[in-house]
């Protein structure tokens, strides 16, 4: 049995991926005295524009290995009206149009919980996926935000 040069390279990149995991990154912080966290993989871009790469409709995992995931001890709303209870979760993220994104924000059950993203663009790249929780000054509120390449994803958020 012969094996086409498509199937090796997948094979070839599947082992390398499974020798070479991404490292782990967690984003956490406290906010309204309740504890948020996120565990994710941060793959490295090598040159490539991955999110320029995404296409718009396809859940993107936002991140390498292990799914991402969020855990949050207090309630956290976006805007406008996206509330988020206290629980665990598993984040996606989804291309909805050409320059916008949103998070999805999944239990085992249920719909997705849908937190649109600001899109800005920063001044240098950022070569290793890296996601932030950024409180305010009185630690209410905060920004979760998503950096890779010269993109940044934004969402801010009040907790209680």
């Amino acid at each position: 049995m012969s094996l086409r040069p498509a199937a090796i390279t997948v094979a070839l990149s599947l082992a390398a991926a499974a020798a070479f995991p991404a490292e782990r990154g967690e984003a956490k912080g406290t906010f309204a005295g309740k504890a948020v966290s996120i565990d994710y993989g941060r793959p490295s871009l090598q040159g490539r524009d991955m999110l320029g790469r995404a296409e718009v409709g396809t859940p993107w995992r936002m991140g390498a290995d292990s799914p991402t995931r969020l855990k949050t001890a207090g309630e956290l709303t976006f805007a406008p009206g996206v509330v988020v209870p206290p629980g665990e979760y598993v984040l996606s993220a989804t291309k909805t149009a050409p320059d916008k994104w949103q998070i999805d924000v999944k239990r085992e059950s249920g719909d997705p919980i849908e937190v649109p993203l600001a899109s800005k663009t920063l001044p240098a790249s950022v070569e290793t996926f890296t996601i932030e929780l950024t409180p305010d000054k009185d630690k209410s509120k905060g920004e979760l935000a998503l950096k890779w390449g010269t993109t940044a994803l934004s969402a801010p958020f009040t907790a209680r």
